[in-house]
């Protein structure tokens, strides 16, 4: 009786050790063997945790309050950032800062988006007048540099940061639309959707329920890379000065702000640089993971 159980405890355990993964699991697998994802992912879990400890330890006041007396400090013990022209703590600014940046990121991303799979699913599913004219539009704005774009639309609509986040999503629409076109023409003539028609499902539960879901794995990997490209134009514009408001420290407007110190107290511009750097260069980095993850050519 014991070598009975220990050999059905040894086959239980061989069975879980080979069982078949769910599909979630096998993604999240292969993402975590990829070392460049694996890295991008703990920058990105740093980044959230800095935006958190903002949000708890640090107040508006203590982030914007002027001291004349220690104003342009090198990075020290005391003040790890240095400080600004202003004698405010630079690493409070920057980490104060890392809510902004990744509210523009994420709502960016998130609008551009909604509108972009929405447009692009019409045009791909129905084809015709509305394709063409869809279409158009996402090539006419695409033309325009999306810097560009951004200043326009910040001059009309002012400076804040939800109009910093609906200008930076607006920006990138022509991606997602192309992008959810092409997922739909390469899945709307399959058997599954046929069968969806003949049993009389409507149109909007077809594309969003059956045709949408089968091809997510591309409009996934924009939409991870596309958040770094998003925090790249948003800190563009707070340079240039159409972004938010200041004194509010957003990574660009406070590289924007150490232009003029840019000699002697580079430090003012390089520390918020360098954040820039890292959290796109980790969102990049996660968005090659995922394509690896999801490409089937790649699964063993």
């Amino acid at each position: 009786m014991n070598k009975k159980n220990v050999s059905n405890d040894a086959m239980e355990l061989t069975t879980k050790k080979y069982a078949k993964r769910s599909q979630f699991s096998e993604i999240m697998h292969r993402l975590l063997q990829n070392k460049g994802s694996l890295i991008g992912l703990i920058i990105i879990v740093l980044i959230i945790l800095c935006c958190i400890v903002s949000m708890i330890l640090i107040d508006y006041e203590m982030m914007t309050d002027n001291n004349i007396k220690e104003r342009l400090l090198k990075p020290s013990w005391k003040y790890p950032f240095g400080t600004d022209s202003m004698g405010r703590n630079l690493f409070y600014r920057v980490l104060y800062g890392s809510r902004f940046s990744l509210a523009i990121g994420f709502g960016g991303s998130a609008i551009a988006a909604t509108l972009g799979i929405m447009l692009g699913a019409i045009a791909g599913y129905y084809g015709g007048i509305a394709e063409t004219l869809i279409m158009r539009f996402a090539e006419v704005m695409s033309s325009i540099p999306g810097m560009l774009l951004g200043m326009v639309i910040m001059s009309t609509l002012g400076a804040s940061l939800p109009n910093l986040i609906i200008t930076v999503g607006v920006t990138a629409i022509p991606i997602y639309v192309r992008m959810t076109r092409a997922s739909i023409l390469g899945l709307r003539n399959q058997e599954f959707v046929e069968a969806a028609h003949s049993i009389g499902l409507p149109n909007f539960r077809i594309i969003f329920a059956h045709i949408l879901p089968n091809g997510l794995s591309p409009i996934i990997i924009t939409f991870t890379m596309n958040i770094g490209g998003m925090i790249l134009i948003a800190s563009g514009l707070s340079f240039l000065g159409f972004g938010i408001n200041v004194p509010n420290p957003e990574w660009g407007a406070l590289i924007s702000g150490g232009r003029e110190f840019m000699r002697n107290s580079s430090y003012i511009m390089t520390f918020p640089g360098l954040f820039i750097m890292a959290t796109v260069l980790a969102f990049n980095m996660i968005g090659d993971g995922l394509r690896d993850a999801l490409d089937p050519k790649l699964k063993k």
